[in-house]
């Protein structure tokens, strides 16, 4: 079975609506999962957002109150999430990154006491779309043993870096082989992943996402993974006031305590270092050299055809995930397959 664009969005925003969220936040989270699932991601997506309805009934996510700016200077700022959506709370620590970037040419904001926010590079699009160059790091939960070692101490801490351009250039991803969401997906759809993901908790090669999870996922390119996770554990921990390393909790959706990660978002006024145009045009010219040296592609062009495709044919809803929101769809009276195409 399927859903539409527009109809997931319609959905989201309905099932939010009627669980006492604000519209404004509605708003913003519907964009934020079905931006997921455009892309591909489709373990951050709909297929994540179960966790968040456990995480309030749970009492771990509030549906209401606002954020506070702790913190603040003309390029900086630090903000408590209060325990509200991540992705509100993402969305606007980004809006106010971009606001300093535009009077002062670089703004940083952290944030702590948020939640999962799904696809990180939702946040950096956020710049793109306002002429700035956007990078978004966080930390999460321990799942990722440092290099060498057998114990996960490491979240899988993604990383995204997007650009102004003609071209829709971006990147995003952990800095794991695999983002544990990947992993929460190939458990429910009762799959296998791909060999040299993670060990088990013997420290042994396995394709069991359960096995998976209780055990490490490995860190991308090995030391390289490994130290760049490490240097995101840092700025997404002790510098913006939240847990670090093994003291992380709540985005993995057990919701046992309160989600404690930290998050940083970044965005680069280009016009203060050359003009918009000169700088579009010259990044164009150099996506034309990367294009025409072979067969390659631009960090983005996946993306873009993911959308694309998804656009024209609806976005799938597998068996196990359409149970789930049917239970929550029935909880709230809310016809699901009203929304759903075979």
């Amino acid at each position: 079975m399927k859903i539409s664009v527009e109809k997931e969005r319609e959905l989201v925003n309905e099932i939010l609506i009627k669980i006492g969220v604000k519209e404004e936040h509605a708003k913003i989270i519907a964009d934020a999962t079905l931006d997921s699932d455009l892309k591909g991601f489709t373990s951050h997506g709909l297929g994540r957002f179960p966790q968040y309805i456990r995480g309030i009934n749970k009492g771990f996510i509030e549906t209401e109150g606002e954020f506070e700016i702790v913190k603040e200077t003309d390029s900086v700022a630090l903000i408590d999430g209060k325990n509200l959506f991540g992705q509100y709370v993402a969305h606007e620590a980004m809006s106010l990154a971009i606001k300093k970037a535009k009077e002062s040419g670089i703004g940083a904001v952290g944030a702590f006491n948020s939640n999962h926010f799904g696809v990180t590079g939702y946040y950096s699009d956020l710049a793109i779309r306002n002429d700035m160059i956007g990078i978004v790091i966080c930390n999460t939960d321990p799942g990722v043993a440092p290099l060498g070692g057998k114990k996960a101490i490491l979240g899988t801490n993604p990383i995204a870096i997007g650009i102004p351009s003609e071209t829709y250039i971006a990147v995003d991803m952990a800095t794991s082989v695999s983002a544990r969401g990947k992993l929460l997906e190939a458990k429910r759809k009762g799959e296998e992943i791909p060999p040299n993901t993670a060990i088990d908790k013997d420290g042994k090669p396995t394709t069991n996402p359960e096995a998976a999870l209780e055990g490490t996922i490995l860190p991308f390119g090995g030391v390289k993974g490994y130290a760049l996770s490490f240097m995101i554990e840092i700025m997404c921990g002790p510098l913006v006031n939240a847990a670090f390393g093994t003291k992380v909790t709540g985005t993995a959706g057990d919701y046992k305590e309160d989600c404690n990660k930290g998050d940083l978002f970044i965005a680069i006024n280009p016009e203060q270092f050359v003009s918009i145009d000169k700088f579009k045009e010259e990044v164009e010219e150099f996506v034309k050299e990367v294009r025409e040296s072979g067969n390659t592609f631009v960090p983005g062009d996946l993306e873009v055809k993911r959308i694309a495709e998804n656009e024209k044919n609806g976005l799938p809803i597998d068996e196990k995930l359409y149970e789930t929101l049917k239970e929550i769809c029935d909880n709230l009276e809310i016809d699901l397959d009203s929304y759903l195409t075979d």
